[in-house]
């Protein structure tokens, strides 16, 4: 079929996984939101939140039924929340955290990824989420102004921590306690908004650039491998690459 056909392929089938890696992360989530309380998002405030962001984050319905059903179903599938810290190349850090219904078998995994990824390796607990904070983080192109944005959120009381605006693309971060508040109130006012970022999320309070080739390909290396680990619910890293 030729080179561009199979490069296609690829594409394709690197999309899919990613898009199935979310919908099951999301699956899990709203499982264990219904679960904790009734499962109807009328009457069930975290499982409501978790599902707004999840239809953001362009999850399908179906999705997003499957694992209410499990929950009213009966389904005694029980998921422990699980962080584990660690160290990557020039001292930079990463974050994971597991939703798993194994903990010895997350652990290993992980544990696995690090020691077969260059320069890097796993840390105790507390050795690196100091440096982060939790937040929610909002990403999205409107044609509004910085200041005007601000004051939409400002009015409604919102406490907003952070808001970059480059070329139309804003980055907002928020208490995690407004995140819901803030996430209604940009889509009450800005018509059409398309969130390519929308979850609270741990956010590192300084960033570490890699440029050496050795620690690129460590880092990449752990990234993809807790990425192939299905227990792998979310991954953060104060690293960025030098393109």
């Amino acid at each position: 079929m030729g080179r561009a056909h199979e490069v296609r392929a690829a594409s394709m089938a690197k999309t899919a996984a990613i898009k199935s890696k979310l919908y099951g992360r999301y699956g899990k989530e709203i499982y264990i939101a219904a679960k904790s309380g009734v499962p109807d998002p009328d009457m069930n405030l975290a499982l409501r939140a978790k599902i707004k962001e999840a239809k953001s984050n362009h999850v399908p319905a179906d999705v997003i039924k499957r694992a209410i059903d499990r929950a009213k179903g009966g389904d005694n599938s029980n998921y422990d929340e699980i962080r584990y810290e660690g160290f990557g190349p020039n001292n930079s850090t990463v974050i994971v955290e597991c939703l798993t219904d194994n903990t010895n078998r997350s652990l290993t995994e992980v544990r696995n990824a690090f020691n077969k990824s260059k320069g890097c390796k796993m840390a105790s607990a507390g050795a690196v989420s100091f440096g982060y904070q939790r937040l929610g983080v909002f990403e999205f192109e409107s044609s509004m102004g910085e200041e005007e944005m601000f004051d939409l959120l400002l009015m409604e009381e919102v406490d907003v921590t952070d808001i970059a605006l480059d070329e139309g693309y804003f980055e907002i971060k928020v208490n995690p306690s407004d995140f819901s508040k803030a996430q209604e109130l940009l889509e009450a006012n800005i018509e059409g908004i398309e969130f390519e970022r929308c979850e609270i999320a741990m956010v590192a309070d300084e960033m570490v650039t890699l440029t050496d080739e050795n620690d690129i390909a460590g880092y990449n290396k752990l990234m993809n491998m807790l990425n192939e680990c299905d227990d792998v619910n979310k991954i953060y890293t104060n690293a960025i690459i030098e393109e």
